[in-house]
């Protein structure tokens, strides 16, 4: 066979190849998902809106003229003016500084209520995944009771008994509502537990309750974030129903749900009572539902490139 005389070709473009600089850098899982997280440019807005929110709960209050209980009978259910805002309410007060403090409330209530949610959920149901079997189908048939009976029957009833109040009305939104991560959580440490690391745990002697919390539910944490970001929203709303209705958050306190509340029956003569509420209930939902969208996206492995 003939031998290419090497002197007539000439390498283009390569001059200087490495291969470690062309491969893709390295980069960890949390990293590649705020990589694309970032190029989700609807859920960014989200982000940055529900930031923006956040901040003004913190300390919207401060930037007002007046404080949120500051009554003034000369200036009952006036407009927004460069004075006030947003506008006064029926005893006179600053809406402005009123929605922001009713901001905190209601945000803290979807956060506190989604963490207690959060931690009985995945203790159960780690443990109901984990040791399977018999366990597993008692712990499973206690949910399915749980689950049967209506969600807002339930926490209506706990509220009349338990009384009205921020922490009466925690423990009523969170009697039933951590059976649905308590279903995420079995499932996904049902398919985990054979893992090799899980395996590797139990040859070292390592208890089951070091298995689930070191090493499985952590295993899980994408999930689990998904599922907050969707549920806070809905603390938010049920706040916001229960003190619509009378059972929630009680004067002097006052939540987005208490104020709409209490503007409902002037509606049609001061509408901008109502909207100020209701537009912040909206905003804040919306932000966390399309910032979940986002979430559950760029966690999930499958879409990784």
């Amino acid at each position: 066979m003939m031998e290419l005389d090497k002197d007539k070709f000439k390498i283009i473009g390569c001059e200087n190849a490495d291969a470690d600089v062309i491969v893709r850098p390295n980069i960890t899982y949390w990293q590649d998902a705020w990589r694309r997280l970032k190029q989700n440019k609807i859920a960014m807005v989200a982000l940055v809106m529900l930031c923006i929110i956040i901040f003004m709960c913190l300390f919207g209050p401060y930037l007002a003229k007046y404080k949120f209980s500051d009554q003034d009978m000369s200036l009952i259910d006036k407009g927004p003016s460069a004075e006030h805002w947003f506008g006064t309410d029926n005893l006179g007060r600053d809406l402005f500084a009123r929605v922001w403090i009713g901001g905190r409330v209601s945000i803290a209530i979807g956060i506190v209520g989604t963490l207690i949610e959060i931690l009985v959920g995945c203790i159960y149901g780690g443990a109901a995944g984990y040791f399977g079997g018999l366990v597993d189908d008692i712990m499973m048939r206690i949910v399915e009771i749980i689950v049967s009976i209506p969600y807002m029957i339930v926490v209506i009833l706990a509220s009349i008994v338990l009384g009205k109040g921020i922490g009466a009305l925690i423990i009523a939104l969170c009697i039933t509502g951590w059976t649905g991560i308590a279903r995420i959580i079995r499932g996904q440490v049902m398919q985990l537990k054979e893992s090799e690391y899980v395996l590797a745990a139990r040859a070292l002697g390592a208890s089951s309750n070091r298995v689930i919390l070191k090493h499985l539910i952590p295993n899980t944490i994408g999930e689990i974030i998904v599922y907050i970001s969707f549920d806070i929203p809905s603390f938010i709303f049920a706040e916001a129903f229960l003190s619509f209705i009378g059972l929630g958050i009680q004067p002097p306190d006052t939540s987005w749900g208490a104020m709409a509340s209490l503007a409902q029956p002037k509606f049609q003569f001061y509408p901008h009572e109502l909207m100020v509420p209701s537009l912040a209930i909206c905003l804040t939902m919306l932000s966390f539902n399309l910032l979940g969208d986002g979430l559950r996206d760029a966690l999930d492995p499958r879409l990784r490139q």
